[in-house]
């Protein structure tokens, strides 16, 4: 989903919330470079574009820019293309926040959990649509029943997704309106935050061992 949310007060130019992302399920070597491509081109450069236009009237009002990240930026269970994406736009806002301070402009990062539900970012797949667009490959080394598996795995997390959206919403209109504003917001359930706990603070053996037990599931 594409969307630009601009706030405007009555001081001038005050805020920008970058919210484009689009998401596809699929291990490293099932995605074609196209997919790499244009994901990257919406949840990455899109967000970096939109934010270099409107750069000189933030800094001319001493705005808020707001980025929507994941706590998938963390970790990826099934969707590493969009995990890529959206821990380059950490990246890029941490840059950009420490940049942005001498201009009194603040910069604050989103971090939902699984909205799936909400945003219908990503439809379910069947196995057989995953199957068709492999590389024959790919198709030699990974056979139906595995990819079905994957199917189920993922589509799973898709259904679990919560429906309450308006929490994000909340997020995104406190890092625009707070006196004080995080720099992080992270939305999302103790499980969720839990598995980021984990992947910031254990060793990697620990982190793979963990998501290896999930993805065996």
């Amino acid at each position: 989903k594409k969307c630009l949310l601009i706030y405007f007060s009555s001081i001038g130019f005050w805020g920008l919330v970058n919210n484009a992302g689009i998401s596809t399920f699929g291990e490293t070597g099932w995605l074609s470079m196209e997919k790499y491509e244009k994901i990257a081109d919406v949840n990455l450069l899109g967000s970096i574009r939109t934010t270099l236009a409107f750069l000189p009237l933030l800094r001319k009002y001493k705005g808020r820019i707001v980025f929507m990240s994941s706590v998938i930026a963390y970790f990826t269970l099934g969707n590493g293309i969009y995990s890529m994406t959206k821990a380059a736009i950490e990246k890029f806002c941490d840059a950009l926040r420490l940049e942005m301070k001498k201009f009194g402009v603040q910069v604050c990062i989103i971090q939902p959990g699984n909205y799936a539900r909400s945003t219908r970012i990503q439809p379910p797949l069947s196995a057989e649509e995953i199957w068709n667009e492999l590389s024959e490959e790919e198709k030699e080394v990974y056979n139906k029943e595995y990819v079905q598996e994957r199917a189920n795995f993922f589509n799973s997390i898709l259904s679990e997704g919560s429906a309450n959206g308006n929490e994000v919403v909340d997020a995104m209109v406190d890092a625009l309106m707070s006196p004080a504003p995080k720099a992080r917001y992270m939305v999302a359930k103790l499980k969720e935050k839990a598995l980021v706990f984990v992947c910031t603070l254990f060793p990697t053996v620990v982190m793979d061992s963990v998501l290896s037990y999930a993805l065996s599931k």
